[in-house]
């Protein structure tokens, strides 16, 4: 067979394998792989066919259709493929799963630039979250710890400063409770307990009274120690005929007593006959109750006391106790009740040293800025004998009856 002839049936056979049969995905991958990965190769395969020139002429080449559809690469991607080390030809690298029927010229182009960001983006995230997992947490206590050793950081964490902070928080409510405690004592209540018998049969030594600061207004003696902050009263009102007040002794300005204010300003108050007159008028007096005593003061034995309901002018009610007449101060002069000052007088008549006595020793008459504050109730009692230092006597010397009573 002459040159010719071979020529013809090679183009004959290439015109036969032009169309080759449909191969799988994979396969026209792999080949297109293979041809990207070696470029050089590919074009002996096509000087094969041709004839080598042997003779002066070089005939023309014949065009013969490749088995597979040349897949155009486009420059940008050539650049790199055609640079790559000779390494990375003879071991590539494991391509990544291919997407669901790929194309060729997808499974040559490479990753955009978004995508390689991603990727990165997603590598740094794994490094951090291991990074992330080891950062400090926050206990209940509050204290910055490593979630990885177990320690909370405890007391030391903070140099004892959270016991130093539960004393100043200690220190702070002690004081502010004292305040408390000291506002309400100058500008509301304040407690007294009755040390003698001078207001039987209303108040008995051994209760525990309440004194409002508020019914007369303020003075310096309503602070504790009566400060000399200012002089007089403010919001002073003036008491009434009848009302049992805690006052502060005219000759020392210290002693607290408590009295019945029997004469306002403007007042001429006497006894006669075991008595009392006020203004030149008798006050009506109305025998409760009597009894035998077996022992009153200065020894004297076998004394009647006698209880009555004595009637002020204006209707203020009350009783009072009186051991009899012919005592020292059954009979007085008057006393005139001057502006500012008020007249003083115990329930226990012939028990008590009030206005009546004028010296050195008695109280004579009290003026308005030693007024401390009304007694209005009787919180506890406990009977003569109780002792704050015999718990025992807490309970066994108490007066249930006399709790919470209001005093007239």
């Amino acid at each position: 067979m002459t040159e010719e002839n071979k020529t013809t049936e090679t183009d004959d056979h290439g015109a036969h394998d032009a169309t080759p049969t449909p191969e799988p995905v994979e396969s026209d991958t792999a080949h297109a792989e293979t041809h990207a990965a070696h470029p050089a190769e590919a074009e002996p395969a096509a000087a094969d066919v041709e004839e080598p020139a042997s003779h002066g002429e070089p005939e023309p080449a014949v065009e013969v259709t490749p088995d597979v559809e040349p897949v155009v690469v486009p420059e940008e991607a050539a650049e790199p493929v055609v640079a790559a080390e000779p390494e990375h030809v003879s071991e590539p690298e494991p391509a990544p799963a291919p997407e669901p029927e790929p194309t060729p010229a997808e499974a040559m182009t490479p990753p955009p630039e978004p995508i390689a960001a991603a990727a990165a983006l997603a590598a740094a995230s794994s490094g951090a979250g291991s990074e992330s997992s080891r950062r400090p947490v926050w206990s209940d206590e509050g204290d910055a710890h490593d979630g990885d050793d177990g320690d909370d950081g405890g007391d030391e964490s903070d140099g004892g400063k959270s016991d130093k902070n539960e004393w100043v928080e200690i220190i702070k409510t002690v004081a502010i409770a004292l305040f408390i405690a000291i506002l309400l004592r100058i500008f509301l209540f304040q407690p007294f307990t009755i040390p003698s018998a001078s207001m039987e049969p209303n108040l008995y030594e051994g209760d525990y009274i309440v004194v409002s600061k508020w019914t007369y207004g303020y003075s310096k003696h309503a602070i504790p120690y009566s400060p000399p902050l200012f002089e007089g009263r403010i919001m002073g009102n003036a008491p009434e005929r009848g009302d049992i007040a805690v006052f502060k002794l005219p000759s020392d300005n210290k002693t607290d007593y408590i009295k019945r204010v029997i004469g306002v300003p403007g007042d001429r108050v006497q006894m006669i006959n075991n008595v009392l007159h006020l203004n030149g008028e008798p006050v009506e007096n109305v025998v409760v109750t009597g009894a035998q005593v077996a022992e009153m003061f200065d020894g004297q034995n076998g004394q009647t006391v006698t209880t009555l309901r004595e009637t002020l002018p204006g209707g203020r009610s009350y009783q009072i106790q009186d051991f009899g007449p012919n005592y020292s101060l059954d009979n007085t002069p008057v006393f005139e009740v001057p502006e500012g000052y008020y007249f003083m007088m115990g329930d226990n008549r012939d028990n008590s040293i009030d206005s009546r006595e004028q010296s050195a020793m008695g109280v004579g008459l009290v003026p308005a800025e030693n007024l401390i504050g009304k007694a209005e109730m009787i919180l506890f009692s406990w009977e003569e004998g109780a002792s704050l230092w015999n718990p025992i006597s807490w309970f066994s010397k108490v007066n249930l009856s006399r709790f919470f009573t209001v005093l007239k």
